[in-house]
């Protein structure tokens, strides 16, 4: 995917997060709400019509309209900046604010999601992180460098030596002559593997003839093996392609999990937990796409895995112990839970991501 590709990758995730949330709580600056919408007819009382919700002010410039195409598809708005500062630094206290009821000021949790999962995939696009292309299911071969086989004939004839040494130092009748000979009879059989493959160093060297199809017994388990025999590369492909498309899914597979380590708490919910996850996933996406710019820059792999590993424990204790008002054992031992929980997830929707691959 090129660069273009990426960027358009971008705004088509702007476009779903804008269907999600539509405009609420953005008033504009207009003040000149006198007379009928231009909609419904309704006389207005106010900036917006009260009886089908559409702005008084009604655009009619160029400039207007690639207003409202930046702000529809990335999203550049006084909320994000609000959400996004607060979701990195305070996500417990983002994720009560949203539950309790202060929406307009916030992207939502699903429009927050869908877009920065829309703008990993760009990035992971641009930096070329993805399945390979060039899988080929029919080549079994192996270059052979007439290095490497210079090191085995080496290796072969020093074993040699050292086992011939040990059996002349073994009396007759001695049974361990017996073991040591069995040895080097083994060691023959090397030594001629090592001289066929050595005349054909520096060219390929047939493993095998192919896999085998591996038979299950159940026709769509049989169906979906076949396929990635066939084309491993697609099949990745597809794979990739999923786990962006059926992203969401997280979210269902992951509210279950939260619920249970807050089963004896009946004051919390299922939408309490919907929010926290959908917010925990937002912000787990743009961490990603940070680090993979970081690499990009130069950023040690050291530094990657430090920081992708630290803070995702830091921010899931935070944001726990800030959305669910809870002292500070209480979110660290449910915060070890859950990352235990979370392995189980991802193991639950990438299973998911192969049966879905099998089916298409």
């Amino acid at each position: 995917m090129s660069i273009l590709d990426s960027i358009g990758t971008v705004f088509e995730g702007g476009m779903f997060a804008r269907a999600v949330e539509p405009k609420a709580g953005e008033a504009d600056a207009e003040h000149d709400f006198a007379g009928a919408c231009l909609n419904c007819g309704t006389e207005r009382v106010g900036p917006y019509c009260h009886a089908c919700g559409q702005t008084a002010h009604i655009h009619r410039s160029m400039s207007a309209f690639l207003h409202d195409l930046l702000h529809g598809a990335l999203h550049f708005e006084g909320k994000t900046w609000h959400t996004v500062p607060l979701l990195a630094t305070r996500p417990g206290q983002l994720t009560r604010r949203y539950i309790d009821g202060e929406r307009a000021r916030f992207v939502s949790p699903m429009a927050l999601f869908l877009f920065s999962v829309f703008l990993m995939f760009a990035v992971f696009q641009v930096a070329g992180i993805g399945a390979p292309t060039d899988l080929d299911p029919s080549d079994t071969t192996l270059q052979v460098k007439p290095a490497d086989i210079e090191k085995a004939k080496e290796g072969i004839a020093g074993t040699r030596k050292a086992l011939e040494e040990e059996l002349a130092k073994l009396p007759a009748g001695d049974p361990q002559r017996t073991v040591v000979q069995q040895q080097l009879d083994g060691l023959a059989i090397g030594e001629t593997a090592v001289k066929e493959t050595g005349l054909m160093a520096g060219g390929p060297v047939q493993l095998s003839k192919g896999i085998e199809s591996v038979r299950t017994g159940s026709p769509f388990l049989d169906h979906g093996i076949e396929k990635w025999q066939k084309n491993p590369s697609l099949m990745l492909y597809k794979l990739q392609s999923n786990s962006y498309k059926f992203s969401w899914l997280l979210i269902p597979l992951s509210i279950p999990f939260v619920w249970l380590i807050f089963a004896w708490r009946r004051r919390f919910g299922a939408y309490d937990h919907a929010v926290f996850v959908t917010y925990s996933l937002s912000f787990m996406t743009l961490l990603f796409v940070l680090l993979t710019i970081l690499a990009q820059l130069g950023l040690g792999s050291g530094w990657v895995l430090l920081f992708g590993t630290s803070v995702p424990l830091w921010h899931i204790y935070r944001q726990l112990k800030g959305a669910y008002g809870l002292s500070r054992f209480s979110a660290v031992w449910r915060t070890v839970v859950l990352t235990v929980f979370i392995f189980i997830i991802i193991s639950l929707f990438v299973n998911l991501l192969l049966l879905l691959g099998a089916m298409g």
